[in-house]
């Protein structure tokens, strides 16, 4: 055991000594392709729209949500509601239902929801929603974003 961690150290070492060696030099990456290029992109699965569902707001919320179950939380079940919804709905894959954790916004009350689309131009609407009285205006206001 004594020889395999010994082994471990020097291979690391050599990695250690290469990298910085390395970063000394300029980088033929950074050098050859222009900046704004450098990051590849991806077109998503989801053409209409993803909707992050923040999971922190819950944490306070579901106790009085859900005062004795400690199963899943309310953004949880919203969340899978709404997954649920769309697939039964055929619009799985046109939609993204996504969990997040802290978006900032922290409500008293209510789980924050941002709905981002193709279409929205930057401009993605942050709702707070009663996770069971606003169910269904938030799933119509999400397919509103259909494309």
């Amino acid at each position: 055991m004594n020889k395999l961690i010994q082994c471990i150290k020097i291979f690391l070492q050599r990695i250690l000594k290469k990298f910085s060696s390395n970063s000394q030099q300029a980088s033929p990456l950074i050098n050859s392709r222009p900046l704004d290029t450098s990051i590849p992109s991806v077109s998503p699965r989801w053409k209409s729209g993803l909707v992050l569902v923040c999971s922190q707001c819950a944490n306070e919320y579901s106790n009085s949500f859900h005062p004795t179950s400690r199963s899943s939380t309310a953004s949880e079940d919203l969340e899978n509601w709404l997954k649920s919804r769309l697939k039964f709905e055929g619009l799985w894959g046109e939609f993204r239902v996504v969990s997040t954790s802290c978006l900032g916004v922290c409500p008293r009350m209510g789980i924050t929801v941002v709905l981002v689309s193709n279409g929205s131009g930057g401009n993605s609407p942050c709702l707070i929603v009663n996770p069971q009285s606003d169910r269904e205006l938030l799933y119509s206001r999400i397919k509103q974003n259909k494309g």
